[in-house]
């Protein structure tokens, strides 16, 4: 398989993945948005960390993202942004342990 493809198969599974798991964790936290939401979620948090690794680089780029990527879910579930962050550590967590489940050959979700 060319590594293009591949990588864009991997790209494509990861997002579904993380989508569903930005997905349900929002529904925990009684979010009413569907899952179309949940991918716009999940698509712009890989957005925001690649830009800020393209100009930032290593553990900058995981800060600012850290921080960017609630803020977008702020505006997307219109919610607090404590409350953004809450779901993202939450997010985090659970991709981490799906991590461990579903390795991929990209890295973690």
């Amino acid at each position: 398989m060319d590594s293009l493809l591949l990588t864009v198969v991997f790209f494509v599974i990861g997002w579904i993945i993380s989508a569903i798991i930005i997905y349900v964790i929002t529904k925990l936290f009684e979010q009413k948005e569907g899952i179309g939401t949940a991918f716009l979620a999940a698509l712009i948090g890989v957005i925001i960390y690649a830009l800020v690794f393209y100009f930032l680089g290593g553990l900058l780029a995981g800060i600012v993202a850290g921080i960017g990527w609630p803020i977008a879910l702020a505006y997307l579930y219109e919610m607090s942004f404590l409350r953004a962050l809450a779901v993202a550590v939450v997010v985090w967590i659970v991709s981490v342990i799906v991590g461990w489940f579903l390795p991929t050959i990209l890295g973690p979700l």
